[in-house]
Protein backbone atom coordinates (compact mmCIF):
# COMPACT_ATOMS: atom_id res chain seq x y z
CA UNK A 1 0.00 0.00 0.00
CA UNK A 2 1.33 3.20 -0.97
CA UNK A 3 1.74 5.72 1.58
CA UNK A 4 0.01 9.25 1.01
CA UNK A 5 2.22 12.18 0.09
CA UNK A 6 2.20 14.79 2.04
CA UNK A 7 2.47 18.65 -0.19
CA UNK A 8 4.89 20.76 0.88
CA UNK A 9 4.61 22.80 3.24
CA UNK A 10 4.58 27.02 2.29
CA UNK A 11 6.72 28.88 4.02
CA UNK A 12 5.58 32.33 5.79
CA UNK A 13 8.25 34.85 5.74
CA UNK A 14 7.10 37.32 8.15
CA UNK A 15 6.16 41.08 7.06
CA UNK A 16 6.90 43.13 10.14
CA UNK A 17 6.38 46.51 9.86
CA UNK A 18 9.04 49.39 10.56
CA UNK A 19 9.24 50.49 13.95
CA UNK A 20 8.70 53.86 13.31
CA UNK A 21 6.61 54.27 10.37
CA UNK A 22 4.28 51.27 10.16
CA UNK A 23 5.22 50.22 6.57
CA UNK A 24 6.80 47.32 5.28
CA UNK A 25 9.92 47.88 3.42
CA UNK A 26 9.18 46.57 -0.56
CA UNK A 27 12.64 44.43 0.24
CA UNK A 28 11.04 41.75 2.52
CA UNK A 29 8.39 41.32 -0.22
CA UNK A 30 10.30 41.30 -3.32
CA UNK A 31 13.59 39.38 -1.88
CA UNK A 32 12.00 36.24 -0.69
CA UNK A 33 12.17 34.13 -3.43
CA UNK A 34 9.82 31.23 -3.69
CA UNK A 35 8.85 32.13 -0.23
CA UNK A 36 6.38 35.16 -2.17
CA UNK A 37 3.57 32.56 -2.31
CA UNK A 38 3.27 32.20 1.19
CA UNK A 39 2.66 36.01 1.29
CA UNK A 40 -0.49 35.88 -0.94
CA UNK A 41 -3.55 37.03 1.11
CA UNK A 42 -1.70 38.95 3.71
CA UNK A 43 -3.05 43.12 4.41
CA UNK A 44 0.07 45.58 4.44
CA UNK A 45 0.46 48.99 3.87
CA UNK A 46 3.61 49.78 1.32
CA UNK A 47 5.08 53.47 0.40
CA UNK A 48 6.89 54.31 -2.23
CA UNK A 49 8.10 56.63 -5.62
CA UNK A 50 6.74 56.03 -8.95
CA UNK A 51 8.82 54.46 -10.89
CA UNK A 52 6.65 53.64 -14.25
CA UNK A 53 3.17 53.86 -14.55
CA UNK A 54 0.46 52.28 -16.84
CA UNK A 55 -3.39 53.27 -17.54
CA UNK A 56 -5.95 50.55 -18.79
CA UNK A 57 -9.45 51.88 -19.43
CA UNK A 58 -12.70 49.71 -18.80
CA UNK A 59 -14.87 49.74 -21.25
CA UNK A 60 -18.48 51.36 -19.84
CA UNK A 61 -21.09 48.96 -19.75
CA UNK A 62 -24.48 50.29 -21.75
CA UNK A 63 -27.37 50.65 -20.34
CA UNK A 64 -30.51 49.27 -21.87
CA UNK A 65 -32.26 51.72 -23.87
CA UNK A 66 -36.02 52.70 -23.84
CA UNK A 67 -38.18 54.94 -25.94
CA UNK A 68 -38.25 58.64 -23.40
CA UNK A 69 -42.07 59.14 -22.82
CA UNK A 70 -43.81 62.38 -24.10
CA UNK A 71 -43.13 64.40 -20.48
CA UNK A 72 -39.70 63.12 -20.61
CA UNK A 73 -39.02 64.54 -24.40
CA UNK A 74 -41.03 67.68 -23.41
CA UNK A 75 -41.32 68.58 -20.19
CA UNK A 76 -43.48 71.77 -19.07
CA UNK A 77 -41.51 75.62 -18.53
CA UNK A 78 -41.79 76.89 -15.34
CA UNK A 79 -44.75 79.06 -15.11
CA UNK A 80 -46.98 77.76 -18.07
CA UNK A 81 -49.05 74.66 -18.78
CA UNK A 82 -49.21 74.27 -22.33
CA UNK A 83 -47.01 75.35 -25.13
CA UNK A 84 -48.07 75.74 -29.03
CA UNK A 85 -46.19 73.75 -31.74
CA UNK A 86 -44.26 76.65 -32.49
CA UNK A 87 -42.56 76.67 -29.04
CA UNK A 88 -42.03 73.20 -28.51
CA UNK A 89 -40.38 73.40 -32.05
CA UNK A 90 -38.50 76.67 -31.69
CA UNK A 91 -37.13 75.70 -27.98
CA UNK A 92 -36.24 72.15 -29.24
CA UNK A 93 -35.03 71.89 -32.60
CA UNK A 94 -32.89 75.38 -33.12
CA UNK A 95 -32.78 74.88 -37.07
CA UNK A 96 -36.43 75.73 -37.20
CA UNK A 97 -36.46 78.82 -35.19
CA UNK A 98 -33.40 80.12 -37.67
CA UNK A 99 -35.86 79.03 -40.66
CA UNK A 100 -39.20 80.96 -38.49
CA UNK A 101 -36.58 84.15 -38.35
CA UNK A 102 -35.82 84.06 -42.11
CA UNK A 103 -39.59 84.13 -42.88
CA UNK A 104 -40.26 87.08 -40.79
CA UNK A 105 -41.99 85.67 -38.15
CA UNK A 106 -41.17 87.70 -35.09
CA UNK A 107 -41.14 86.34 -31.52
CA UNK A 108 -42.81 89.30 -30.69
CA UNK A 109 -45.87 87.45 -32.15
CA UNK A 110 -45.29 84.38 -29.55
CA UNK A 111 -45.11 85.71 -26.24
CA UNK A 112 -44.53 82.30 -25.03
CA UNK A 113 -41.33 81.33 -26.83
CA UNK A 114 -38.56 80.64 -24.78
CA UNK A 115 -35.28 82.22 -26.10
CA UNK A 116 -32.83 80.18 -24.13
CA UNK A 117 -32.55 76.22 -24.18
CA UNK A 118 -32.84 73.99 -21.94
CA UNK A 119 -29.95 73.56 -19.61
CA UNK A 120 -27.60 71.04 -21.23
CA UNK A 121 -27.07 68.12 -18.86
CA UNK A 122 -23.52 67.09 -16.91
CA UNK A 123 -21.70 64.44 -18.97
CA UNK A 124 -21.82 61.06 -17.32
CA UNK A 125 -18.44 60.35 -15.07
CA UNK A 126 -15.54 58.81 -17.11
CA UNK A 127 -15.84 54.82 -16.75
CA UNK A 128 -13.21 53.31 -14.46
CA UNK A 129 -10.11 52.36 -14.73
CA UNK A 130 -7.35 50.43 -13.43
CA UNK A 131 -4.02 51.99 -12.18
CA UNK A 132 -0.49 49.92 -12.60
CA UNK A 133 2.24 51.78 -10.92
CA UNK A 134 5.97 50.53 -10.28
CA UNK A 135 6.80 51.84 -7.21
CA UNK A 136 10.16 51.67 -5.65
CA UNK A 137 11.39 52.76 -1.93
CA UNK A 138 15.08 52.20 -2.47
CA UNK A 139 15.34 49.06 -0.57
CA UNK A 140 15.79 46.92 -2.91
CA UNK A 141 16.37 47.09 -6.82
CA UNK A 142 13.07 45.50 -7.82
CA UNK A 143 9.95 47.79 -7.44
CA UNK A 144 6.60 46.62 -6.75
CA UNK A 145 3.30 46.73 -8.96
CA UNK A 146 0.97 48.55 -7.24
CA UNK A 147 -2.69 47.97 -9.10
CA UNK A 148 -5.62 50.82 -8.30
CA UNK A 149 -9.20 50.07 -9.01
CA UNK A 150 -10.74 53.65 -9.82
CA UNK A 151 -13.60 52.00 -9.05
CA UNK A 152 -12.69 51.14 -5.64
CA UNK A 153 -10.55 53.31 -5.02
CA UNK A 154 -11.42 56.87 -6.32
CA UNK A 155 -8.50 58.58 -7.82
CA UNK A 156 -7.36 60.62 -10.68
CA UNK A 157 -4.42 59.54 -13.33
CA UNK A 158 -2.87 62.91 -13.14
CA UNK A 159 -2.48 62.50 -9.47
CA UNK A 160 -1.00 58.87 -9.25
CA UNK A 161 0.45 58.44 -13.17
CA UNK A 162 3.00 60.27 -13.39
CA UNK A 163 6.85 59.64 -12.52
CA UNK A 164 8.03 60.29 -9.10
CA UNK A 165 4.83 60.54 -7.40
CA UNK A 166 5.17 59.34 -3.98
CA UNK A 167 2.14 57.20 -2.55
CA UNK A 168 1.59 55.46 0.45
CA UNK A 169 -1.39 52.51 0.47
CA UNK A 170 -2.39 49.81 2.46
CA UNK A 171 -3.96 46.81 0.07
CA UNK A 172 -3.95 42.81 -0.06
CA UNK A 173 -0.89 40.86 -1.84
CA UNK A 174 -1.91 38.68 -4.93
CA UNK A 175 -0.33 36.42 -7.07
CA UNK A 176 0.71 38.93 -10.04
CA UNK A 177 -1.92 38.78 -13.31
CA UNK A 178 0.77 40.37 -15.51
CA UNK A 179 2.94 37.23 -17.24
CA UNK A 180 5.92 39.13 -16.78
CA UNK A 181 9.16 38.63 -13.95
CA UNK A 182 7.13 39.45 -10.92
CA UNK A 183 4.67 37.27 -9.10
CA UNK A 184 3.40 39.13 -6.59
CA UNK A 185 1.47 42.57 -6.90
CA UNK A 186 -0.56 44.91 -4.12
CA UNK A 187 -4.21 45.19 -5.03
CA UNK A 188 -5.09 48.39 -3.40
CA UNK A 189 -7.90 48.86 -0.69
CA UNK A 190 -6.68 52.15 0.63
CA UNK A 191 -4.73 55.07 -0.63
CA UNK A 192 -3.14 57.08 2.81
CA UNK A 193 -1.09 59.36 1.01
CA UNK A 194 -0.59 60.52 -2.52
CA UNK A 195 2.60 63.53 -3.31
CA UNK A 196 2.03 64.90 -6.33
CA UNK A 197 5.02 65.92 -8.64
CA UNK A 198 5.27 68.70 -11.55
CA UNK A 199 6.43 66.37 -14.64
CA UNK A 200 7.03 69.90 -16.75
CA UNK A 201 9.87 70.30 -14.30
CA UNK A 202 10.64 66.56 -12.31
CA UNK A 203 14.01 65.90 -13.80
CA UNK A 204 13.52 62.73 -14.02
CA UNK A 205 10.57 62.29 -16.13
CA UNK A 206 12.62 61.58 -19.31
CA UNK A 207 13.98 57.90 -19.49
CA UNK A 208 17.18 56.85 -18.20
CA UNK A 209 19.47 59.92 -18.34
CA UNK A 210 23.63 59.55 -18.14
CA UNK A 211 25.32 59.52 -14.85
CA UNK A 212 26.83 63.05 -15.83
CA UNK A 213 23.73 64.59 -16.43
CA UNK A 214 22.30 63.26 -12.73
CA UNK A 215 25.30 65.43 -11.12
CA UNK A 216 22.88 68.41 -12.08
CA UNK A 217 20.44 66.97 -9.47
CA UNK A 218 22.31 65.42 -6.77
CA UNK A 219 18.97 65.63 -4.76
CA UNK A 220 17.07 64.12 -6.98
CA UNK A 221 19.55 61.11 -7.85
CA UNK A 222 19.02 58.77 -5.47
CA UNK A 223 15.56 57.75 -6.68
CA UNK A 224 16.94 56.32 -9.96
CA UNK A 225 17.84 52.61 -9.77
CA UNK A 226 21.61 53.03 -9.94
CA UNK A 227 22.61 55.53 -7.61
CA UNK A 228 20.22 53.83 -5.18
CA UNK A 229 22.14 50.66 -5.75
CA UNK A 230 25.69 52.73 -5.45
CA UNK A 231 23.94 54.17 -2.09
CA UNK A 232 23.21 50.67 -0.86
CA UNK A 233 26.70 49.20 -1.58
CA UNK A 234 28.51 52.25 -0.09
CA UNK A 235 26.40 51.64 3.26
CA UNK A 236 27.07 48.01 3.23
CA UNK A 237 30.53 49.02 2.83
CA UNK A 238 30.71 51.28 5.53
CA UNK A 239 29.49 48.68 7.94
CA UNK A 240 31.93 46.54 7.06
CA UNK A 241 34.97 48.95 7.76
CA UNK A 242 33.70 49.33 11.37
CA UNK A 243 33.02 45.26 11.37
CA UNK A 244 36.75 44.73 10.85
CA UNK A 245 38.24 47.28 13.09
CA UNK A 246 36.44 46.35 15.86
CA UNK A 247 36.73 42.58 15.41
CA UNK A 248 40.55 42.77 15.78
CA UNK A 249 40.29 45.02 18.48
CA UNK A 250 40.33 49.05 17.14
CA UNK A 251 38.67 51.73 19.26
CA UNK A 252 36.77 53.88 16.79
CA UNK A 253 37.97 57.75 17.71
CA UNK A 254 36.78 60.93 16.07
CA UNK A 255 39.12 63.50 15.21
CA UNK A 256 38.84 67.22 14.24
CA UNK A 257 37.70 68.65 11.66
CA UNK A 258 39.22 71.99 12.10
CA UNK A 259 42.46 71.94 12.62
CA UNK A 260 45.54 74.47 13.30
CA UNK A 261 48.20 72.44 11.61
CA UNK A 262 49.19 71.24 8.47
CA UNK A 263 49.06 67.49 8.76
CA UNK A 264 51.13 67.01 5.64
CA UNK A 265 53.86 69.83 5.03
CA UNK A 266 53.19 70.70 1.76
CA UNK A 267 49.08 70.37 1.19
CA UNK A 268 46.61 72.72 0.08
CA UNK A 269 44.00 74.02 2.75
CA UNK A 270 40.89 75.48 2.85
CA UNK A 271 41.08 78.31 5.30
CA UNK A 272 38.33 78.64 7.92
CA UNK A 273 37.98 82.24 9.30
CA UNK A 274 34.98 84.91 10.79
CA UNK A 275 36.91 88.24 9.85
CA UNK A 276 35.31 90.45 8.45
CA UNK A 277 38.27 91.54 6.21
CA UNK A 278 36.87 88.95 3.85
CA UNK A 279 34.24 91.24 3.52
CA UNK A 280 31.91 89.27 5.39
CA UNK A 281 28.34 90.98 6.79
CA UNK A 282 28.77 89.14 9.90
CA UNK A 283 31.79 87.85 12.06
CA UNK A 284 29.15 85.10 13.10
CA UNK A 285 28.78 83.10 10.04
CA UNK A 286 31.82 81.17 9.49
CA UNK A 287 33.18 81.54 5.83
CA UNK A 288 35.39 79.02 4.48
CA UNK A 289 38.27 80.05 1.76
CA UNK A 290 40.91 78.58 -0.12
CA UNK A 291 44.45 79.36 1.28
CA UNK A 292 46.17 81.76 -1.01
CA UNK A 293 49.71 78.95 -1.17
CA UNK A 294 49.59 77.03 -4.30
CA UNK A 295 52.03 74.78 -5.45
CA UNK A 296 52.30 73.16 -8.94
CA UNK A 297 54.84 70.69 -7.96
CA UNK A 298 54.52 67.94 -5.21
CA UNK A 299 57.67 68.73 -4.42
CA UNK A 300 58.23 72.15 -5.30
CA UNK A 301 55.05 72.63 -2.71
CA UNK A 302 56.95 71.96 0.53
CA UNK A 303 59.21 74.82 0.53
CA UNK A 304 56.53 77.13 -0.89
CA UNK A 305 53.42 75.42 1.42
CA UNK A 306 54.34 77.48 5.05
CA UNK A 307 52.21 78.27 7.56
CA UNK A 308 52.14 81.66 8.26
CA UNK A 309 52.15 82.75 4.29
CA UNK A 310 49.60 84.33 2.13
CA UNK A 311 46.88 86.82 2.81
CA UNK A 312 45.95 86.18 6.52
CA UNK A 313 43.05 87.81 8.87
CA UNK A 314 43.73 89.24 11.87
CA UNK A 315 44.29 86.32 14.00
CA UNK A 316 43.29 87.90 17.33
CA UNK A 317 40.35 89.45 15.53
CA UNK A 318 39.49 85.63 14.46
CA UNK A 319 37.20 82.93 15.88
CA UNK A 320 39.86 80.88 17.37
CA UNK A 321 42.33 83.41 17.47
CA UNK A 322 44.95 81.66 15.14
CA UNK A 323 44.92 80.37 11.24
CA UNK A 324 43.11 76.87 11.33
CA UNK A 325 41.94 74.67 8.52
CA UNK A 326 39.69 72.58 7.09
CA UNK A 327 41.78 68.57 8.38
CA UNK A 328 43.81 67.25 4.97
CA UNK A 329 44.55 64.15 7.42
CA UNK A 330 43.70 63.06 10.96
CA UNK A 331 46.36 60.81 11.71
CA UNK A 332 48.54 63.21 14.12
CA UNK A 333 45.49 63.32 16.34
CA UNK A 334 45.06 59.87 15.97
CA UNK A 335 48.53 58.90 16.87
CA UNK A 336 48.16 60.94 20.53
CA UNK A 337 45.54 58.19 21.09
CA UNK A 338 47.47 55.43 19.78
CA UNK A 339 50.09 56.41 22.23
CA UNK A 340 47.34 55.51 25.41
CA UNK A 341 44.59 53.28 24.09
CA UNK A 342 47.04 51.03 21.46
CA UNK A 343 44.97 50.34 18.41
CA UNK A 344 42.51 53.26 17.30
CA UNK A 345 40.64 54.14 13.78
CA UNK A 346 38.92 57.26 12.68
CA UNK A 347 36.03 57.48 9.47
CA UNK A 348 35.42 60.99 8.26
CA UNK A 349 36.05 63.35 5.45
CA UNK A 350 38.57 64.79 4.72
CA UNK A 351 39.40 67.89 2.87
CA UNK A 352 42.01 69.00 0.07
CA UNK A 353 41.45 72.38 -1.90
CA UNK A 354 43.39 71.37 -5.09
CA UNK A 355 42.17 73.15 -8.44
CA UNK A 356 42.57 69.25 -9.74
CA UNK A 357 40.16 67.71 -12.70
CA UNK A 358 40.80 64.40 -11.53
CA UNK A 359 37.78 62.38 -11.65
CA UNK A 360 39.16 60.37 -8.41
CA UNK A 361 38.98 63.80 -6.24
CA UNK A 362 36.95 66.06 -5.30
CA UNK A 363 37.64 68.77 -2.64
CA UNK A 364 35.60 66.58 0.69
CA UNK A 365 36.01 62.92 0.39
CA UNK A 366 35.70 60.25 3.43
CA UNK A 367 38.45 58.32 4.66
CA UNK A 368 39.17 55.49 7.35
CA UNK A 369 42.56 56.07 9.14
CA UNK A 370 44.34 54.30 11.11
CA UNK A 371 47.03 53.97 14.04
CA UNK A 372 48.54 51.00 15.32
CA UNK A 373 51.02 51.56 18.43
CA UNK A 374 53.56 49.31 18.90
CA UNK A 375 54.46 48.28 15.12
CA UNK A 376 56.47 49.01 12.22
CA UNK A 377 55.58 49.12 8.28
CA UNK A 378 55.44 45.90 7.91
CA UNK A 379 52.37 45.27 10.13
CA UNK A 380 50.90 48.23 8.50
CA UNK A 381 50.70 46.45 5.54
CA UNK A 382 49.57 43.50 6.28
CA UNK A 383 46.61 45.18 7.97
CA UNK A 384 45.85 46.95 5.00
CA UNK A 385 46.06 43.73 2.87
CA UNK A 386 43.75 41.68 5.08
CA UNK A 387 41.50 44.82 5.47
CA UNK A 388 41.05 45.15 1.57
CA UNK A 389 40.29 41.78 1.33
CA UNK A 390 37.86 41.40 3.91
CA UNK A 391 35.70 44.62 2.22
CA UNK A 392 35.87 42.48 -1.28
CA UNK A 393 34.48 39.73 0.68
CA UNK A 394 31.81 41.20 2.55
CA UNK A 395 30.25 43.07 -0.39
CA UNK A 396 30.03 40.04 -2.35
CA UNK A 397 28.53 38.11 0.28
CA UNK A 398 26.36 40.88 2.07
CA UNK A 399 25.34 42.66 -1.50
CA UNK A 400 24.03 39.95 -4.06
CA UNK A 401 21.53 41.86 -5.47
CA UNK A 402 23.33 44.81 -6.33
CA UNK A 403 25.81 43.27 -7.62
CA UNK A 404 24.15 41.54 -9.97
CA UNK A 405 22.75 44.84 -10.94
CA UNK A 406 25.92 47.09 -11.25
CA UNK A 407 27.32 43.83 -12.82
CA UNK A 408 24.63 43.94 -15.71
CA UNK A 409 24.86 47.67 -15.93
CA UNK A 410 28.16 49.25 -15.20
CA UNK A 411 30.89 46.51 -15.36
CA UNK A 412 30.18 42.76 -16.46
CA UNK A 413 33.95 42.12 -14.95
CA UNK A 414 33.53 43.44 -11.74
CA UNK A 415 32.58 40.19 -9.71
CA UNK A 416 35.04 38.43 -10.66
CA UNK A 417 38.06 40.87 -10.35
CA UNK A 418 36.55 41.15 -6.54
CA UNK A 419 37.01 37.24 -6.10
CA UNK A 420 40.45 37.57 -7.86
CA UNK A 421 41.65 39.98 -5.75
CA UNK A 422 40.66 37.92 -2.57
CA UNK A 423 42.39 34.91 -3.22
CA UNK A 424 45.66 36.26 -4.23
CA UNK A 425 48.53 37.02 -2.52
CA UNK A 426 49.94 41.00 -3.44
CA UNK A 427 53.36 42.23 -5.25
CA UNK A 428 55.03 43.97 -2.59
CA UNK A 429 58.04 45.81 -4.06
CA UNK A 430 60.18 49.21 -3.24
CA UNK A 431 60.27 52.12 -5.11
CA UNK A 432 63.71 51.60 -6.16
CA UNK A 433 62.48 48.26 -7.74
CA UNK A 434 59.31 49.82 -9.36
CA UNK A 435 61.37 52.46 -10.71
CA UNK A 436 63.88 49.56 -12.45
CA UNK A 437 60.91 48.22 -13.42
CA UNK A 438 59.21 51.20 -15.39
CA UNK A 439 62.72 51.94 -16.85
CA UNK A 440 63.28 49.26 -19.16
CA UNK A 441 59.50 49.38 -20.44
CA UNK A 442 59.98 49.28 -24.04
CA UNK A 443 56.52 48.97 -25.43
CA UNK A 444 54.87 51.96 -23.95
CA UNK A 445 56.18 55.54 -23.45
CA UNK A 446 55.13 57.61 -20.80
CA UNK A 447 53.86 61.16 -20.73
CA UNK A 448 55.77 61.84 -17.49
CA UNK A 449 60.01 61.29 -17.96
CA UNK A 450 60.90 59.05 -15.13
CA UNK A 451 63.57 59.54 -12.66
CA UNK A 452 64.56 58.54 -9.27
CA UNK A 453 63.21 60.77 -6.33
CA UNK A 454 60.20 61.84 -8.07
CA UNK A 455 56.49 60.70 -7.48
CA UNK A 456 55.44 57.95 -9.47
CA UNK A 457 52.49 59.13 -11.57
CA UNK A 458 48.69 57.67 -12.03
CA UNK A 459 50.39 56.07 -16.03
CA UNK A 460 53.25 54.84 -13.88
CA UNK A 461 51.02 53.13 -11.22
CA UNK A 462 48.61 52.02 -13.91
CA UNK A 463 51.38 49.95 -15.81
CA UNK A 464 52.67 48.55 -12.48
CA UNK A 465 49.20 47.06 -11.07
CA UNK A 466 47.53 46.47 -14.29
CA UNK A 467 50.06 45.52 -17.06
CA UNK A 468 53.21 44.21 -15.33
CA UNK A 469 51.88 41.91 -12.00
CA UNK A 470 48.02 41.99 -13.45
CA UNK A 471 47.04 41.99 -9.59
CA UNK A 472 47.29 44.65 -6.62
CA UNK A 473 50.70 45.72 -6.27
CA UNK A 474 52.31 47.54 -2.79
CA UNK A 475 55.40 49.81 -3.23
CA UNK A 476 57.42 51.06 0.11
CA UNK A 477 60.49 52.67 0.68
CA UNK A 478 59.67 55.92 -1.03
CA UNK A 479 61.94 59.00 -1.15
CA UNK A 480 61.65 60.96 2.06
CA UNK A 481 60.94 64.25 -0.72
CA UNK A 482 57.47 62.97 -2.23
CA UNK A 483 56.01 61.74 1.32
CA UNK A 484 55.45 63.86 4.34
CA UNK A 485 57.34 65.19 7.27
CA UNK A 486 56.15 62.55 9.85
CA UNK A 487 57.50 59.74 7.94
CA UNK A 488 60.46 57.79 9.61
CA UNK A 489 63.29 58.26 8.10
CA UNK A 490 65.36 54.91 6.57
CA UNK A 491 69.10 54.19 7.64
CA UNK A 492 69.83 55.09 4.11
CA UNK A 493 69.11 58.98 4.94
CA UNK A 494 67.28 58.74 1.70
CA UNK A 495 63.98 57.40 1.64
CA UNK A 496 61.35 56.66 4.30
CA UNK A 497 58.94 53.81 5.18
CA UNK A 498 55.80 54.82 3.30
CA UNK A 499 53.64 52.45 1.35
CA UNK A 500 50.75 52.99 -1.17
CA UNK A 501 48.29 50.46 -2.15
CA UNK A 502 47.89 50.19 -6.35
CA UNK A 503 44.90 48.22 -7.16
CA UNK A 504 43.97 47.67 -11.23
CA UNK A 505 41.77 50.02 -12.77
CA UNK A 506 41.66 51.92 -9.83
CA UNK A 507 45.08 53.37 -8.84
CA UNK A 508 46.10 53.72 -5.04
CA UNK A 509 43.63 53.26 -2.70
CA UNK A 510 45.51 53.24 0.08
CA UNK A 511 48.50 55.09 1.71
CA UNK A 512 50.26 54.44 4.84
CA UNK A 513 53.50 54.62 6.83
CA UNK A 514 55.69 54.00 10.24
CA UNK A 515 55.49 57.80 11.95
CA UNK A 516 58.93 58.99 13.07
CA UNK A 517 59.07 58.42 16.79
CA UNK A 518 62.05 59.69 17.47
CA UNK A 519 61.90 63.41 18.57
CA UNK A 520 65.66 64.38 17.15
CA UNK A 521 64.63 63.00 14.13
CA UNK A 522 61.25 64.48 13.74
CA UNK A 523 62.56 67.99 14.62
CA UNK A 524 65.14 68.09 11.71
CA UNK A 525 62.39 66.93 9.13
CA UNK A 526 60.07 69.86 10.26
CA UNK A 527 62.76 71.92 9.89
CA UNK A 528 63.11 70.54 6.22
CA UNK A 529 59.69 71.55 5.60
CA UNK A 530 59.66 75.08 7.97
CA UNK A 531 57.26 74.13 10.39
CA UNK A 532 56.14 76.07 13.44
CA UNK A 533 57.41 74.05 16.13
CA UNK A 534 55.09 76.03 18.18
CA UNK A 535 52.24 74.68 15.97
CA UNK A 536 53.67 70.90 16.43
CA UNK A 537 54.76 71.57 20.58
CA UNK A 538 51.65 69.08 20.99
CA UNK A 539 52.73 66.26 18.73
CA UNK A 540 56.46 66.41 19.71
CA UNK A 541 55.02 66.54 23.16
CA UNK A 542 53.98 62.71 22.07
CA UNK A 543 58.05 62.04 21.62
CA UNK A 544 59.21 63.38 25.02
CA UNK A 545 56.57 61.48 26.97
CA UNK A 546 56.56 57.78 26.43
CA UNK A 547 56.98 57.59 22.69
CA UNK A 548 56.51 54.22 20.93
CA UNK A 549 56.91 52.85 17.52
CA UNK A 550 53.45 52.82 15.74
CA UNK A 551 52.32 53.16 12.22
CA UNK A 552 49.00 53.17 9.99
CA UNK A 553 47.38 54.28 6.81
CA UNK A 554 44.77 55.81 5.27
CA UNK A 555 42.06 54.24 3.29
CA UNK A 556 40.10 56.16 0.41
CA UNK A 557 36.57 54.81 1.20
CA UNK A 558 34.90 57.12 -1.62
CA UNK A 559 37.20 55.37 -4.04
CA UNK A 560 36.68 51.78 -2.19
CA UNK A 561 32.95 52.60 -3.28
CA UNK A 562 34.44 53.44 -6.82
CA UNK A 563 36.51 50.41 -6.90
CA UNK A 564 33.32 48.27 -5.90
CA UNK A 565 31.03 49.39 -8.03
CA UNK A 566 33.08 49.41 -11.50
CA UNK A 567 32.21 53.23 -11.85
CA UNK A 568 35.50 55.51 -12.90
CA UNK A 569 33.89 59.00 -11.66
CA UNK A 570 34.00 59.92 -7.98
CA UNK A 571 31.87 62.27 -8.12
CA UNK A 572 29.13 59.07 -8.80
CA UNK A 573 29.66 57.67 -5.52
CA UNK A 574 29.86 61.04 -3.35
CA UNK A 575 26.06 61.99 -2.44
CA UNK A 576 27.06 65.61 -3.03
CA UNK A 577 30.37 66.51 -4.60
CA UNK A 578 31.92 69.26 -4.11
CA UNK A 579 34.66 70.06 -6.67
CA UNK A 580 35.75 73.29 -7.57
CA UNK A 581 33.70 76.07 -8.60
CA UNK A 582 30.58 73.60 -7.81
CA UNK A 583 28.66 73.16 -4.44
CA UNK A 584 25.34 74.14 -4.97
CA UNK A 585 23.38 72.65 -2.27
Amino acid sequence: MMESQQEPKVTIPPLIPLEYSNRVMLKTILECGDDQIGLFGKTVVVGGWVKSSKEVKREPVAAALKPPTAAEAFPPSPGRKELSCVEVVQSRIPFFKKIIRVFGVSSDSYPGVREKFEPVPKPPPPPPSKFFLQISDGSSISSLMVVIDSAVVPVSAGHVLPTGTCILAQGVLEKSSSHGKQTIELKVEKILHIGTVEPDTYPLSRKRLPLDSLRDYPHIRPRTTTVASITRICDTLDFAAHTFFHNHGFLHVQVPIITTIDSEGFSEKFQVTTSKKWGLGSGSDADVRHETVKAEQHIEARDKSKLGTGVKPEVKEDFFGRQSYLSVSGRLHLESYACALGNVYSFGPRFRAEKTGSIKQVAEMWVVEVEIAFSQLEDSMKCAEDCFKFLCKWILDHCPHDMKFVTKRIDKTIVHRLEYMMSISYERISYREAVDILRKVTDKTFETKLRWGVPLTAEHLSYLADDHYKRPVIIYDYPKAVKPFYVRLNDDGKTVAAFDMVVPKMGTVITGSQSEERLDMLSARMKEFDLSRDQYEWYQDLRKHGTVKHSGFRLGFDLMVLLMTGLTDVRDVVPFPRTHGKANN
